[in-house]
């Protein structure tokens, strides 16, 4: 059995015999008899064996450290622990996979740095057990919504010859021998690379999401994204994953709901399926963290205009240490005022044109497009998204006026020719919902293996 099933099904397996497998997390031993802390990663609870003096092989179990492998076999019975409904009494200890002394995880307390230089083995403590069952139960809760929904899941490519977001940080991508780079007329000859262009990889799978969602109606896209920045912050990676929904007939109104419903449901669905993992999280991580879910799932987002957050924003009765200004981004502590203002997650809506992306939809007042972000108390900026252009003269005047390269985005420019409509779509950053729904304040501690500037560990 699982330590999951001995859980789910303790009470009718009283007395009977069990087998498990796992790993020691933690072995206290005396003169006549020892305890075993057992996982064996199924259920964020351990199970405590007990074993005896009557146990063929004794005195080689009393050896043993934290981090063996064994296998057991015993009875079920009540424990005299008031903490713990159960215990195995242990028939049988049989080690599978000896672990040293000097075994990185003790069963102490150790720091998140030194946990990242040990991502490896890291998934075994309690902190990033909780996490990555988080996590896990995140991406399925996303698949869930959309799946339900009549979405189709796409999987875009991860090697591209167009840069989505226009910012030029993308990975390169070659089959060149960098030592021997062809070149024509001062310039690399990409004409004799394994694609015949210049390629990377990808920051976005939006643009091939779109074509999809102008034939099937609904589709999403889960997957890897890459930037080339050299940006050392808390919530940045070089390599992390989105989640970008795209929805034919839909505008800007109807894609916030979309936005708020589908974030309300996977908030949702993880308070149902993690509690144990989330009650850990809010002793030890973050307070409150339970309450500040539940809240944001029966609450109102709030809307704004973006001139209208703006005007809020000057008109606060503190100091900024960045001025908001009309027509400027808005900074972290622009964000944080305006979610306590509001007391709740705000949409800000209606962006100014320039600090936006060439396909969002210009609005009338030709100064703003139909652009949303989705601000989130103690997160910040969680979700962003638009009703994407559908004109095609509007939209290559617009990448004329940015001085865009069209060659490798014809296709998606055709798409507002060849049977275009009103659409609309968005971007989750999937680990912003991680620190999020975890209280984690890091994202290198909610990503398995992290990519960032220096560290391509592991």
């Amino acid at each position: 059995m699982t330590v999951k099933e001995l859980f789910e099904q303790k009470d009718k397996i009283l007395n009977s015999r069990v087998f498990l497998q796992g790993w020691i997390r933690n072995h206290r031993k005396q003169k006549e008899f020892g305890f075993i802390d057992f996982s064996d990663g199924s259920y964020f609870e351990h199970v405590q064996i007990v074993y005896d003096e009557k146990l063929e092989n004794f005195e080689d179990i009393q050896k043993r450290l934290v981090g063996c492998a064994i296998e057991v076999e015993g009875l079920v019975v009540n424990s005299i622990n008031p903490k713990q409904d159960f215990e195995i009494r242990a028939e049988k200890i049989k080690v599978v996979g000896d672990c040293p002394e000097d075994y990185p995880i003790q069963p102490k307390r150790h720091s998140r740095e030194f946990l990242r230089e040990q991502a490896y083995l890291r998934p075994r403590t309690n902190l990033f057990q909780a996490v990555f069952r988080v996590r896990s139960v995140l991406a399925y809760a996303i698949h869930k919504y959309f799946q339900e929904r009549d979405y189709v899941y796409v999987h875009a490519p991860l090697i591209t010859a167009s840069d989505c977001e226009g910012a030029g940080e993308m990975f390169h991508v070659t089959s060149f021998d960098l030592d021997k780079i062809p070149m024509k007329d001062g310039q690399i000859d990409f004409s004799q690379d394994m694609f015949g262009v210049h390629t990377g990889l990808t920051v976005s799978g939006q643009l091939e999401a779109e074509s999809f969602a102008l034939s099937f109606g609904k589709t999403y896209t889960f997957g890897p994204s890459f930037r080339a920045e050299h940006s050392n912050t808390r919530v940045h990676a070089n390599e992390f994953w989105m989640i970008e929904p795209e929805i034919a007939f839909c505008d800007l109104e109807g894609v916030m709901e979309i936005m708020e419903d589908s974030f309300k449901n996977v908030v949702k669905y993880v308070l149902e399926h993690c509690p144990l993992e989330l009650q850990f999280l809010d002793n030890f991580v973050e307070k409150g963290l339970i309450d500040k879910l539940t809240k944001l799932v029966n609450s109102k987002f709030n809307r704004v205009t973006h001139k209208e957050a703006i005007d809020i924003l000057q008109k606060a009765p503190i100091k900024f240490e960045f001025e908001p200004k009309q027509g400027e981004d808005i900074a972290k502590e622009h964000e944080k005022y305006l979610t306590e203002y509001f007391n709740g997650p705000v949409f800000i809506t209606d962006w100014p044109k320039d600090i936006k992306s060439f396909y969002m939809k210009q609005n009338p007042d030709g100064k703003t497009v139909a652009a949303v972000d989705l601000e989130v108390p103690g997160a910040g900026e969680i979700m962003g998204g638009s009703q994407r252009e559908e004109n095609y003269d509007k939209l290559v005047a617009r990448m004329d006026e940015l001085g865009m390269d069209k060659s490798t985005l014809d296709w998606y420019i055709n798409l507002r020719k060849f049977g275009g409509c009103v659409h609309s779509g968005f971007g989750i950053g999937f680990e912003r919902i991680l620190i999020y729904l975890t209280g984690m304040d890091n994202i290198r501690d909610v990503i398995p293996f992290p990519r960032t500037p220096g560290n391509c560990d592991f």
